[in-house]
């Protein structure tokens, strides 16, 4: 029994207790899932970014930030916001994803999970600001389902790309965090990503080595078998009515896992589940954190996608751990 009253009709808590959900496993991979992403990854890391940094927007929590915009797979330019120390140079590095809301203005992710850190905060394709393109739907329930036909073609695998051709332009842009390494190896960014950031989040730490540390909140895209027999609202409700009327979908979404994805990390993690959540099933969300293989942190949270009393000092809380887990020595 849920602790919030709702007028959802149906159990966002989907009736299962926490030691249930951290029994949720991970589907098994396709056929061809590591070659897949490698070879995504490496045409992304082939991109020429050529970043654009505008004017100073804004200056505050001991950080300036400016507009950015690079260049993506399929030659599409991403917009964003660029994040710097106000003083000194920086000494550790960001990619933050954004929900399916898309990202309107740096928000909440400024403060940076640690002083003295740069970042990107990219729009990725089709959403937020700075990324609306003609052809590519800027709503989420259109968003999530479009080219998905093909494993090819799916937004999704896209949208993954954004990120590491953000992870490309920051350390173009912030040479200092390239540690000396040529080729960015050497960089140890953190990546921070919530929802729909969270999920993609999950299928880009794999591949790219330049991540040391990632921390995801209520991440998407987990355990899409189960997935799409539960109800929500939003993103997950169009992807379960559109597998109804084509099942074959199931082939194309196996390749987009999150859980799939998160058993091949390998770099310490940091997953917030919610307990309760109307909109990412927590089924899915915990599949994520459950199929990490190691060094891996939960911080379960109450609720998502969902206002309720308490729910600041719950986030404050989450800050905190999230801040204690990118301070921590490299593992």
């Amino acid at each position: 029994m849920s602790e919030f009253e709702h007028d959802y009709p149906f159990d966002p808590a989907y009736g299962r207790s926490l030691d249930e959900l951290l029994d949720i496993p991970a589907p098994a991979p396709p056929d061809g899932f590591d070659a897949f992403w490698r070879d995504r990854f490496e045409a992304a890391t082939g991109v020429t970014t050529a970043p654009a940094v505008g004017p100073q927007e804004d200056e505050r929590d001991g950080c300036r930030i400016f507009g950015v915009s690079y260049t993506s797979v399929g030659g599409l330019r991403v917009g964003g916001w660029l994040v710097l120390p106000a003083e000194g140079p920086a000494e550790h590095g960001f990619v933050i994803g954004h929900g399916y809301g898309g990202r309107q203005e740096p928000g909440a992710d400024v403060p940076l999970p640690l002083p003295r850190s740069a970042a990107i905060l990219p729009c990725v394709r089709g959403m937020g600001a700075r990324s609306r393109r003609p052809g590519i739907p800027g709503e989420s329930e259109e968003h999530v389902l479009y080219g998905i036909g093909s494993r090819a073609t799916y937004v999704i695998g896209d949208c993954v790309a954004d990120l590491w051709c953000a992870a490309s332009a920051l350390l173009e842009l912030v040479p200092e965090l390239m540690n000396g390494s040529e080729d960015g190896a050497g960089a140890r960014l953190g990546y921070v990503g919530e929802s729909f950031g969270g999920g993609l989040g999950a299928l880009a730490l794999p591949w790219d080595e330049r991540f040391a540390r990632g921390q995801l909140t209520v991440p998407t895209f987990g355990n899409h078998p189960l997935r799409v027999t539960l109800p929500s609202v939003g993103s997950g409700e169009s992807v379960r009515a559109y597998r109804e009327r084509h099942p074959e979908v199931m082939d194309v979404l196996a390749y987009f896992d999150a859980a799939t994805a998160a058993t091949r990390i390998r770099v310490p993690m940091m997953v917030a589940p919610a307990l309760f959540d109307p909109a990412v099933p927590p089924p899915g969300q915990f599949a994520v954190y459950n199929a990490l293989p190691e060094r891996r942190e939960l911080h379960v949270l109450r609720a998502g996608h969902f206002a309720y009393a308490g729910e600041s000092a719950d986030l404050a809380a989450l800050a905190e751990a999230r801040h204690a887990f990118f301070a921590a020595p490299p593992a």
